[in-house]
């Protein structure tokens, strides 16, 4: 993973295209105690520090429910992440991978997501476990863990499809 945005031995960067809107909208920031990315942990741990996600009005009320679920789902936007690298070095040896094959911060629409565990609830704020984002990360979404979320609306016909279409 490009940590400082260097580009590593092997490592390929391509001009990215100008951005086109795609509507998204930040609905909360997200707080941590890392604030460079040497010391942010590679992959969230559900045992890690207690970090707080603060969801913006009027947007707060989305979390009714959220208490239902020990862990969520958190989408959040990379805004400190470099855009233009097709394969990267996460070793730093010079052997390179695509972009799509890791899960480095470093890709074409830099969102992270993170599984987390649910500790606690405020009106607009909710104590997690299990980031691994920088203090001050957008906030996209918020989701219940699919492993262990049932839909809650009546099925409809491609829920039991399976094999082939």
């Amino acid at each position: 993973m490009v940590r400082l945005n260097e580009i590593r031995a092997g490592e390929v960067a391509v001009e990215a295209p100008l951005a086109a809107d795609a509507g998204l909208v930040f609905v909360g920031r997200i707080r941590t105690p890392w604030t460079d990315r040497l010391g942010c942990p590679r992959q969230g741990r559900l045992d890690g520090p207690t970090c707080r996600i603060e969801v913006f009005a009027p947007w707060s009320d989305a979390l009714d429910g959220v208490a239902l679920y020990e862990r969520l789902e958190v989408l959040y936007w990379l805004d400190r992440s470099r855009r233009d690298l097709v394969r990267q070095s996460p070793a730093n040896d010079g052997t390179t991978r695509g972009t799509f094959s890791l899960r480095s911060p470093v890709r074409p629409n830099p969102i992270g997501t993170s599984i987390v565990a649910l500790v606690g609830i405020e009106p607009g704020i909710l104590h997690v476990r299990g980031l691994d984002c920088l203090d001050g990360t957008p906030l996209l979404d918020i989701k219940p863990d699919r492993s262990l979320f049932v839909p809650l609306a009546p099925p409809q016909a491609g829920d039991a499809q399976a094999g082939e279409a």
